[in-house]
């Protein structure tokens, strides 16, 4: 049962795009300008250091005097390595410092801001508004519109995690009682992954998050349907299921708007239905991985904090069917 969730999740992911070498955003686009610079060139150096140590190597061997070289012509060599060297390096630090200022200079002004809260290990997502009835929160999944900035305001609630989407843009931490902000943009629509980028537990490894970019209409279609509370139950099984929500431990930690569950030491279950993995990226959300994931989380992430939920069959499936319905 393990390999075939491995197998799923890995399915699931590879429907996202995780690569630095496939800038979809400005300030991406100018790291990978650095990295294929400081590639060619010290490559171009490794070449040149392997011709030069052969061609030394075969000229020792076919010289019949071996103090042919004079001193005064192997400093000359030295001092022109050298030099050659120290201007290499420093155009190499002038690219550096030229393209952290580029990441940095994007125009955030009629863009969105996004809170970014970091737990072991999940991600929680709040999108500010100006007018209350209009903040959303979410959990592990970010919504963004093409061609708009989006900044985005960090922080941790426990230990240090790090925030990056290689195709947008670089890493950057998330520090208990700190905010830390990045701005980027996405210039073209599709699904990017991301991973906390810095160790933060046992389930490190199991901390991804994905960035969905796409055009303003269906961002704004989105966004609406976030903004409405939950649907309400249509069917027995439904009543029932969200009954056995509502009186078990999921009220203690979740919130459902719409609903009396208003926690929030777990993510927000609002429209949990209308993401594509649960436990931030581990498990495709589908009803038998939730299921399984709702009886025993400790067996999928182990030191998770969400305690298992020893339900009984008809109470879970009730439970699942509405859930399921939380689209």
């Amino acid at each position: 049962m393990r390999l075939g969730a491995a197998i799923m999740v890995t399915m699931t992911a590879s429907a996202a795009d995780q690569s630095v070498l496939r800038p979809s955003g400005p300030q991406a686009a100018h790291i990978h300008w650095l990295w294929d610079v400081m590639l060619w060139t010290t490559g171009v150096i490794y070449v040149v250091v392997l011709l030069v140590l052969f061609a030394g190597v075969w000229r020792r061997r076919k010289a019949t005097d071996p103090t042919t070289m004079t001193d005064a012509k192997l400093e000359k060599y030295v001092i022109a390595s050298v030099v050659a060297s120290t201007v290499i390096f420093f155009a190499l630090l002038i690219a550096s410092v030229a393209v952290g200022k580029a990441t940095s200079d994007l125009d955030a002004r009629n863009g969105l801001i996004v809170n970014v809260t970091g737990y072991q290990w999940w991600w929680r997502v709040e999108y500010v508004h100006p007018e209350p009835a209009q903040y959303i929160t979410t959990a592990n999944e970010i919504h963004i519109p093409v061609g708009r900035p989006v900044t985005f305001v960090l922080t941790s609630s426990d230990v240090i995690h790090s925030f990056w989407a290689p195709n947008l843009h670089g890493k950057r931490d998330l520090l208990p009682n700190q905010k830390n902000s990045l701005v980027l943009r996405a210039d073209k629509p599709g699904v990017y992954r991301g991973q906390c980028a810095e160790f933060c537990g046992l389930q490190h490894a199991k901390m991804a998050f994905a960035i969905i970019a796409e055009p303003q209409e269906k961002f704004d279609a989105w966004y609406a349907n976030q903004v409405k509370p939950a649907a309400e139950p249509v069917t027995e099984e439904q009543v029932k299921g969200r009954d056995v929500f509502l009186s078990h431990a999921c009220v203690m930690c979740h919130t459902i708007r719409g609903t009396q569950a208003n926690a929030r030491l777990g993510p927000d279950l609002t429209h949990i239905k209308s993401r594509a993995t649960i436990a931030a990226g581990t498990l495709p959300n589908e009803k038998g991985h939730l299921g399984g994931w709702i009886s025993n989380p400790q067996s999928i992430k182990q030191g998770v904090r969400m305690p298992p939920n020893p339900l009984m069959p008809d109470e879970l499936n009730a439970l699942l069917g509405y859930l399921e319905s939380l689209k």
